[in-house]
């Protein structure tokens, strides 16, 4: 008897973008160690001198902090990157299949916005990077931003123009089925235009030019106002075919999207605001702050909560995670995890510590920050459960030789 040898990700969808953009994420909740820990006087982001400097007077401790910090955003960095360029070699051939053209004339197209999404995650991904190992970095930094925004830039147009044809193939032609909409898969484009977004925001906060900080937020703006107005549809529509139809097994995971989203946009504002208090006397009080983060992190502890009712209900983890089912769609888990635990790093540091409720480095802030670390604990496991699950080689059936 001869087995035959298979894993789920030989057959590929758009989808499998969304395992790059986790471990994109998941280097991302590393670097707040460092952002949240380690000084950085005169500039917004620590960067490698930052970290050495640290190390030469830190604790056993707090070094060891940095040190994992460090190692989390390299392991997390390069498979962000490495999960990428496995998903761009099969692109190409995903469009001129069968299956790919099928996809392109229902709902699901909207799939290949994973393509931007993932772009945008490893652009932001490779400037944590450069930050963290390389050195005299920050010198040149001045020349990057404008290749930045170009890149960005590009990776917007790329987004629009899947949405635009899209909507131009279900609007102008008619063809959207309300009956399979039962998730909240729609909102994806959103969240690709909002990590184009907070990607153009950056220059508008670390730049000491006027011009580029204003150019940076003004595309950013744009950006984001894209996105709300495209969530705002997606779930509107969404919740009205769940109500009547019930949601898909499947596509539970899309049910959390709104925390990513949110998170990512919150993180917009916040280097807007920076920009435009440094460069356009524009000022916003702590207070303003806490409230504003307050607010964002209450949405998304609703819809965590929203989410994790439907996953219950459904059976999806005893399906999809522990059980002999598999489905791409299970990486849509990883971002909204991420994205809680990276707000709750701004809510604590940027909200409470600057309000003044908390004392950093006391009691109730290691307490609210293990949440944001227990966080990032789960969402490595499910991410290392979902790459052993996908990518693993397992028999999937035993091929008898004809007689």
């Amino acid at each position: 008897m001869q087995h035959t040898q298979s894993r789920p990700a030989d057959t590929w969808s758009p989808l499998y973008f969304l395992a790059s953009v986790g471990a994109g994420g998941l280097a991302v909740t590393f670097f707040m160690y460092l952002m949240f820990w380690v000084p950085h006087p005169g500039r917004p982001v620590p960067i490698f001198e930052d970290m050495a400097a640290a190390l030469s007077t830190a604790s056993p401790l707090f070094a060891a902090a940095i040190w994992i910090a460090a190692a989390g955003i390299a392991v997390f960095g390069a498979m962000n990157l490495w999960l990428l360029g496995w998903n761009l070699r099969r692109l190409k051939g995903f469009h001129a299949s069968e299956t790919g053209r099928s996809l392109r004339s229902t709902n699901a197209e909207t799939q290949l916005m994973a393509l931007p999404l993932a772009l945008a995650m490893s652009v932001n991904a490779a400037f944590i990077l450069g930050l963290v190992f390389v050195p005299g970095l920050w010198g040149v930094v001045e020349y990057l931003f404008p290749l930045a925004i170009v890149a960005f830039a590009v990776i917007g147009g790329i987004a629009l123009r899947q949405l635009g044809a899209f909507l131009g193939r279900v609007i102008g032609g008619g063809g959207f089925d309300h009956v399979q909409n039962t998730s909240f898969a729609q909102l994806l484009p959103a969240f690709a235009l909002a990590m184009v977004g907070v990607g153009l925001a950056a220059p508008g906060a670390m730049s000491v030019t006027a011009l580029t900080a204003g150019v940076s937020v003004v595309l950013s703006t744009f950006f984001l106002v894209a996105a709300v107005l495209i969530a705002v549809v997606g779930v509107v529509i969404a919740v009205k075919s769940m109500l009547e139809h019930g949601a898909a097994v499947e596509q539970v995971p899309t049910l959390m999207i709104v925390i990513p989203l949110v998170t990512v946009l919150g993180i917009l504002l916040l280097r807007q605001d920076h920009g435009l208090h440094i460069h356009f006397e524009s000022h916003t009080s702590p207070g303003d702050m806490l409230a504003l983060l307050t607010r964002l992190l209450s949405v998304e502890i609703l819809f965590a909560l929203f989410g994790l009712t439907i996953l219950r209900a459904t059976g999806y983890i005893g399906r999809f995670i522990t059980g002999s089912e598999t489905s791409v769609g299970s990486y849509a888990l990883i971002c909204p995890g991420v994205a809680l635990s990276v707000m709750t790093h701004f809510w604590v540091n940027k909200g409470l510590v600057a309000a003044g409720l908390i004392a950093k480095f006391g009691v109730a802030y290691w307490a609210l920050t293990g949440i944001a670390l227990a966080l990032q604990v789960a969402m490595i496991v499910l991410l290392v459960v979902l790459n052993r699950r996908h990518f693993g080689r397992r028999a999937a059936s035993a091929a008898v030789p004809a007689e």
